[in-house]
């Protein structure tokens, strides 16, 4: 199905160049000269290679039919992949770290997380858009610091850094956003 270039998001499969990429990330540049056009950051789901693109806004790209399905995370680490159940046949998959990708810090026990199939083989994993995770170590508020946009650096449990406000201390948990590891608020439990 074509769709036009402006339409991609990551965790897309499209087809380019005779061949499947997921999608990674994707910036629009609207250049005050011109029109403007989108630069597409994807990773081949067969090689793992990755590549950038651009395409004006206008151009369509071949959008690739995708079965999804619901997994949960089991267990796995970076060496010898990530393991998931399917939830209605019950059969387990093990998925690399380079179709995973950096979200793999996010996985917790028993999470359920979306599986993309392209011609029966795993192309892309979607993780819930926040998880709870505790704040570990954050900076010391420095006192006179009352911009509207401070933050202070901080560490989740899962060792990535993130940027929190001032109120929030060590030992806290937060809902964090997945997809660019944000600060979304307190966890309300």
């Amino acid at each position: 199905m074509k769709i036009q270039a402006n339409l991609i998001r990551p965790g897309m499969i499209i087809e380019h160049q005779a061949r499947k990429w997921s999608v990674l990330k994707i910036q629009l540049i609207q250049p005050g000269k011109g029109g403007a056009f989108i630069q597409v950051e994807m990773r081949d789901i067969k090689t793992n290679n990755k590549t950038n693109e651009r395409w004006r806004t206008a151009d369509t790209v071949e959008k690739c039919n995708v079965e999804q399905r619901e997994h949960q995370f089991l267990f796995g680490d970076k060496d010898s992949g990530y393991t998931f159940m399917d939830q209605e046949t019950f059969d387990q998959i093990t998925l690399s770290h380079e179709i995973v990708g950096d979200q793999a810090g996010f996985l917790q026990d028993g999470m359920v997380v979306e599986i993309d199939f392209v011609e029966g083989e795993p192309g892309a994993v979607a993780l819930p858009q926040t998880v709870i995770m505790e704040l570990v170590e954050a900076d010391a508020v420095v006192k006179g610091q009352t911009a509207s946009s401070s933050y202070k650096p901080g560490i989740l449990e899962n060792g990535m850094r993130i940027l929190v406000p001032p109120h929030v201390a060590a030992g806290t948990r937060i809902v964090v956003n997945t997809a660019d590891c944000t600060y979304a608020e307190r966890a309300k439990d």
